[in-house]
């Protein structure tokens, strides 16, 4: 049963709502002063049991005093949320491991609304949270402020990590809007998208029909070869979550080095090297790290393969595509909706950072690529919509694809099939 439910149960005056806060107001205020503000801001696992059972005494005396008797359960629901806003993060705490292990992705609208995406699902679905502007507003401080990072007029877009926590060792990505951008403005707009706590088994996108086995298997051998392999597909599609369990293929012993904006993609090993950007400090002088600079460094690290998060700028391009014709192995993710899209994209985007012609950017674009994957949805679920080679010569002054594995489009839902269209080209093949 909510704290809301609850609430609404009880038989109460129509000064209820008005006694709560007055409540809330006092033990908060009476936590405060007993408590040092260090231990506040970070309690250790004792020390936070001690605050939760201070404030249980807390709430209930409060009640006494105002003659009023809510109920236990009321009670204890009520310090559990005096609790969260004290030493948490409030009503994301609700949703946030280990109270809740389903979710991927909550969305937090400038109206009010709240809602939550689950693990494998596509779509979000509204949930029963009704979080004030003020607690929305606490939430964001503490998560920024360690950043020091503000959302405020001048800043109206602010982009920030969710810190990984013993419960949540991935960690999130958090982007907020100020009110005087996101209408109707009644408080931050907040898209919080949690990573996997663990690495992505090859198993788990194989369970759940995002390809079949056969199609794994020619992705390990590509890993397992050091094939240079670009997975593109539209927003949610997955493209990080295949690149994640690819990742599991890398052969023991290899070095590798990951760079990414933020860091998603956790790899169990000892010999890994993450790199991760930032943006530029507002109002200070320090500058930005780009995931292009992330690839410019990777390169002096005598990396075995490279693995770099979405690129998603001509600049990353570039600094990508040298790095895998100079004879570097290595992954990415890209967004693009189809093969054709891949390269149309990589030209535009390729083009207004570098003004190379749309032929050199073919020639690179071939040469620097080996394996494209392309990831979509159907039917509201993940899959793999085809494994093509990249062919090292252009065709009619275009990149040429080879399809390897092609998604039948007539495949029902719940039994989807691939058709096995060609074989994917091993080194030595190419060599020869």
């Amino acid at each position: 049963m909510t704290l809301l439910s609850l609430y609404a149960t009880q038989a109460v005056d129509t000064n209820a709502d008005a006694e709560r806060g007055a409540v809330m107001n006092e033990v908060i205020d009476q936590v405060n002063a007993e408590y040092p503000p260090a231990r506040l801001a970070s309690p250790s696992a004792t020390e936070r049991a001690d605050i939760q059972e201070r404030v249980t005494v807390l709430v209930a005396n409060a009640f006494r005093r105002r003659t009023m008797r809510p109920g236990p359960q009321y009670e204890t629901a009520l310090g559990e949320e005096i609790t969260r806003r004290l030493l948490g993060l409030g009503f994301l705490d609700l949703l946030l491991p280990p109270v809740r292990m389903d979710i991927s992705e909550i969305a937090v609208y400038s109206s009010g609304l709240l809602q939550i995406m689950r693990k494998g699902a596509v779509r979000f679905d509204n949930v029963d949270l009704h979080p004030d502007a003020g607690e929305i507003w606490r939430v964001l401080d503490r998560v920024l402020g360690p950043q020091n990072k503000t959302l405020n007029e001048a800043n109206p877009v602010v982009y920030a990590k969710l810190p990984a926590t013993e419960h949540n060792p991935g960690g999130g990505r958090i982007t907020a809007l100020h009110p005087t951008i996101a209408p109707p403005g009644k408080n931050p707009a907040i898209n919080l998208r949690l990573f996997e706590q663990k690495p992505v088994l090859p198993e788990w996108l194989i369970e759940r029909g995002a390809l079949s086995a056969e199609m794994m298997a020619d992705l390990q051998l590509a890993m397992q070869s050091g094939k240079r392999i670009l997975v593109c597909g539209g927003t949610r599609t997955g493209k990080t979550t295949l690149l994640s369990a690819m990742c599991n293929f890398l052969p023991e012993g290899w070095r590798v080095v990951k760079i990414e904006d933020p860091e998603e993609i956790w790899i169990n090993r000892q010999t890994v090297q993450s790199f991760e950007a930032r943006p530029k400090a507002i109002g200070t002088e320090v500058a930005a790290v780009t995931l292009a600079d992330g690839v410019k460094v990777a390169m002096r690290l005598s990396p075995d393969f490279l693995i770099v998060g979405e690129a998603r700028s001509g600049e990353a391009l570039e600094a990508l595509f040298s790095a895998m014709t100079t004879g570097h192995s290595g992954a990415s993710t890209f967004h693009a909706e189809s093969p054709r899209d891949t390269v149309e994209r990589v030209i535009t985007e390729m083009g207004m950072h570098s003004q190379a012609r749309p032929a050199e950017i073919q020639r690179t674009f071939a040469s620097a690529i080996d394996l494209h994957v392309q990831i979509g949805i159907r039917y509201d679920k993940r899959r793999i919509i085809s494994i093509m080679n990249v062919a090292k010569e252009l065709k009619d002054g275009k990149v040429f694809f080879e399809p390897i594995w092609k998604y039948d489009e007539d495949s029902p839902l719940e039994t989807p099939r691939w058709n096995r269209v060609g074989k994917l080209k091993q080194v030595w093949q190419e060599e020869s």
